[in-house]
């Protein structure tokens, strides 16, 4: 019991008619605010991330040979080959085998490139 506590107890039983302390609030009433920011963080920040890492997923899956790609480390490159993990992909007189995840973006043609943005956080 903390001094302040102890010294309000007995403040409380020398004044005539004062109130009791009141009831103690239930558990559930403290849960109900976190509950809800679970929910607003689940519709806000999770749910889009794991919409976007699908789409990506399903972008990676779908690559086939001849697609024009462009990496996350900003090459440009033309698909030769796909294996189960991996692209084998050329550029200008270079040829690379890549991993999948490594594909940032499946472009029409290269000099769109730069015009087509990496997706963004809706």
């Amino acid at each position: 019991m903390t001094l302040l506590a102890f010294i309000g107890f007995f403040a409380a039983e020398a004044v005539p008619g004062t109130a009791t302390p009141a009831a103690p609030v239930p558990m559930w009433t403290n849960l109900v605010p976190l509950a809800l920011m679970i929910v607003v963080f689940y519709f806000l920040l999770i749910r889009p991330q794991q919409k976007q890492a699908r789409q990506q997923d399903d972008m990676r899956k779908a690559i086939k040979k001849g697609d024009k790609i462009v990496t996350t480390g900003g090459i440009l490159g033309t698909v030769v080959g796909v294996k189960d993990k991996s692209l084998t992909i050329r550029s200008e007189e270079t040829k690379f085998e890549i991993l999948k995840s490594a594909v940032g973006q499946v472009v029409e043609d290269f000099d769109k490139a730069d015009a087509v943005a990496a997706p963004t956080k809706a």
